[in-house]
């Protein structure tokens, strides 16, 4: 009796995280009501492999209001931008373990390049990006500063990053082989 509680207890709360992935026009609809009295913060990212530095980033860009819209890349958009091999975790489940953070309150797949469309669309009152931006390359900033807006580029924590984690991984497999070979 006790597993099945446990199991019903775990499938609840996935769903109740599941609730933050909506399409773009169902989380504009969701805003709606809330844009008057807080304030909208909006980053987005390929989040693959999720790390501390990802988690940092997202903690530190919902302090700078009350609501975080986080726009992700689809699968496609990933390959575009980063290779063939990438990503390594697919949408659905990059996007079920983002739900699981307290950080962020809505998560709107896209599938074009970058995200201007989606931000000129959820029109938030600060646009965040890590600081491998610099403010001119920040893409929606003219966006968001236009209705009055303010756009950050935020230092980003050192030693994490995706592609390093995977270039890590890969050695070690290839250390393993090579030792065993040996």
């Amino acid at each position: 009796m006790e597993k099945t509680a446990t199991f019903v207890h775990n499938v609840m709360h996935i769903d109740n995280h599941a609730q933050k992935i909506v399409d773009c026009e169902t989380c504009i609809a969701l805003l709606r009501p809330r844009r008057e009295r807080e304030t909208i913060v909006f980053t987005n990212g390929c989040f693959d492999l999720l790390h501390p530095g990802h988690v940092d980033l997202l903690e530190r860009a919902r302090a700078f209001g009350h609501i975080l819209v986080l726009g992700l890349n689809t699968d496609s958009s990933v390959q575009r931008l980063k290779g063939p091999s990438r990503p390594v975790t697919p949408l659905a489940d990059r996007a079920l373990v983002l739900s699981g953070l307290s950080s962020v309150d809505y998560i709107v797949a896209f599938d074009e390049d970058t995200p201007f469309e989606l931000i000129s669309k959820i029109a938030p009152d600060v646009l965040i990006k890590g600081g491998d931006y610099t403010l001119d390359q920040i893409v929606g900033r003219d966006v968001v500063e236009q209705r009055g807006g303010t756009v950050y580029s935020l230092p980003l924590l050192p030693g994490y990053s995706t592609t390093a984690t995977i270039a890590r991984i890969l050695q070690r497999i290839a250390d393993k082989d090579s030792a065993t070979e040996s």
